[in-house]
């Protein structure tokens, strides 16, 4: 386990609810009235009217293809992003009657975005236009390709872009949304050029509120106002295959938050795209026959199921060979299946706090993926190996690339010394970040509410982090399949609180009722057979009379 450092972000005292929320905006670097107006009461119009490059040119191109009654392509990347982008461009293309099919790529067979045999065998159906979500703003040679094969490319993308960019007809980009946020910006637009009323394209808010958190932008600016207002058009979804999906894993429409839709729903609809082929949860949510719903969610499900499996077997097997000495481990196996990898990687370097690269070995060539901790920018770190790559691409925290097989022993030890001179001799310490401590006394439904004012929560806009000191443990136990997380009942004064602390499971072995207790906790809100109750959500603890089980406070 990584050693963690507690960071205090303010070390005031407030007495009140009202100036812990003023505290927690100040945490946010939000300090203007104007900042802070705009943050607790974001606008809609802010979203709807954006203005992106090419937009006009774009419509145009499309009016032009549905008068002339020419086969327009929407071509999606496999994952959560790119299928509910798909979803709503597909939909409103219909709409105004153009002549419309969906393209997902095969993971395994073709990979991340273009492929030029995808390329040719549409051009051979009779293909005109391609219409891009959530890829190629990199893919400068498969759109000259696509170009050579008469058809014309649209880009709609949110990727960072290279210097040189594709020669393609039109590019819909901006880094402010993911790339379905970027796909109902032009479905807006198109909406409003045939006259329509904006009302049922605000009903697609829903599939991009499910993206936006998926695709782990963080929730500011923009995104947040996609999540804000997409999660009430979500909660009350007409759509077959969401409401579907929502049953088959067992939770109700009204109660969908952010959590659900990143720990429950949007894992259903990646499940498929990592595994087999991500047609199946394009077509659920398109679908609006109710029992052809179920069906799909059903198949979606039991893919998830085998995808949750195979995910844990891999992760056993990327401790075992785990290198804790190295800077930047990187786990090579030929049993490591390439539509997982990202998992396994994720889960590696939020347990060990490194960053980590994790390759399915191929026979002849490989597919990695890395995540990063920190600062540590493993985007930039992969692209100062890419002499030894056959691509790469991704964010500072995420990538993925592709390597010929033979040449993954030069590029990790090329890797393993780029690594060494970013980060020094010192290893990477995990520090929570404690927005401010708070007495007991101010731990209520009340505050629970007022800090709802923030939500929705998410990357870049994180669960308001308490410390409480000096809590009396009245009785503990451990839960779960391995018991790994614990369960404390707490008391302060005359007030007991119950908490729960998912992965802490082996800190029981230093806890025993009576002992005193420093919490670093989210507040969170547990309804059971309609009534609620307040749970602390243990981040880290320390007990006071041992060493501290954290490293320091900061």
């Amino acid at each position: 386990m990584a050693q963690k450092s507690w960071n205090l972000l303010s070390k005031k005292s407030p007495t009140s609810a009202d100036e812990i929320l003023k505290i927690l905006l100040q945490n946010r670097g939000l300090n203007s009235k104007k900042e802070t107006k705009e943050f607790l009461e974001p606008d809609l119009n802010s979203l709807l009217n954006l203005k992106l490059s090419d937009i006009e040119k774009t419509i145009k191109r499309i009016k032009k293809a549905i008068e002339n009654g020419e086969e327009i392509i929407v071509y999606s990347d496999y994952d959560a992003d790119g299928i509910c982008g798909t979803a709503i461009l597909w939909e409103t293309l219909n709409i105004f009657g153009a002549k419309v099919l969906p393209y997902v790529p095969h993971r395994q067979k073709e990979g991340y975005g273009f492929s030029k045999a995808a390329l040719k065998d549409l051009a051979k159906k009779g293909a005109k236009l391609i219409i891009t979500v959530d890829h190629g703003i990199t893919a400068e040679e498969e759109v000259d390709f696509a170009a050579k094969l008469d058809i014309d490319v649209i880009i709609t993308d949110h990727h960072l872009p290279p210097k040189k960019l594709p020669k393609a007809f039109a590019i819909v980009h901006t880094t402010r949304l993911c790339g379905t946020g970027v796909a109902f910006i032009l479905a807006k637009n198109l909406w409003k050029s045939f006259g329509k009323s904006e009302d049922q394209i605000l009903e697609k808010l829903d599939l991009v509120a499910i993206a936006t958190i998926a695709d782990m932008v963080p929730l500011l600016d923009l995104n947040r106002i996609a999540v804000k207002f997409g999660l009430p058009y979500l909660q009350r979804t007409k759509r077959p295959g969401l409401l579907a999906l929502m049953n088959e894993a067992g939770i109700k429409p009204q109660n969908v938050g952010t959590y659900e839709i990143s720990r429950i729903l949007s894992p259903r609809i990646n499940a498929s795209g990592r595994l087999e082929h991500a047609i199946e949860p394009l077509r659920l949510l398109c679908t609006r026959n109710t029992d052809r719903a179920k069906e799909l969610a059903k198949l979606i499900g039991k893919t998830n199921s085998k995808r949750q499996k195979m995910t844990e077997e891999a992760i056993v097997l990327a401790k075992s060979i785990f290198e804790e000495e190295s800077l930047l481990p990187i786990l090579v196996h030929e049993e490591f299946h390439e539509g997982i990898i990202g998992l396994v990687a994720q889960k590696m370097a939020e347990e060990f706090y490194k960053p980590v690269v994790v390759i399915a070995k191929g026979e002849n060539v490989s597919k990695g993926s890395a995540r990063s901790v920190g600062e540590f920018n493993i985007v930039e770190t992969l692209r100062s190996c890419s002499q030894f790559l056959i691509e790469v691409g991704g964010h500072p925290k995420a990538a993925g690339f592709q390597i010929k097989t033979e040449k993954i022993e030069i590029f990790s030890q090329k890797l393993r010394k780029f690594a060494e001179k970013t980060l020094g001799d010192g290893k990477l310490s995990k520090i929570v970040n404690i927005d401010i401590p708070i007495d007991s006394s101010l731990i209520n439904r009340a505050l629970f509410e007022k800090i709802q004012d923030l939500a929705p929560f998410g990357m870049g806009n994180p669960e308001p982090v308490f410390l409480t000191r000096n809590f009396l443990v009245e009785n503990l136990r451990t839960v779960g399949s391995l018991n790994n997380h614990l369960k404390l009942q707490v008391r302060s004064d005359s007030k007991s609180f119950e908490t729960i602390g998912f992965g802490l499971g082996e800190e029981a072995h230093f806890l025993r009722p009576g002992m005193e207790v420093d919490l670093v906790y989210t507040l969170s809100q547990d309804s059971w057979n309609g009534n609620t109750k307040l749970v602390l959500k243990v981040k880290d603890l320390r007990v006071n009379d041992k060493e501290p089980i954290l490293s320091s406070y900061q």
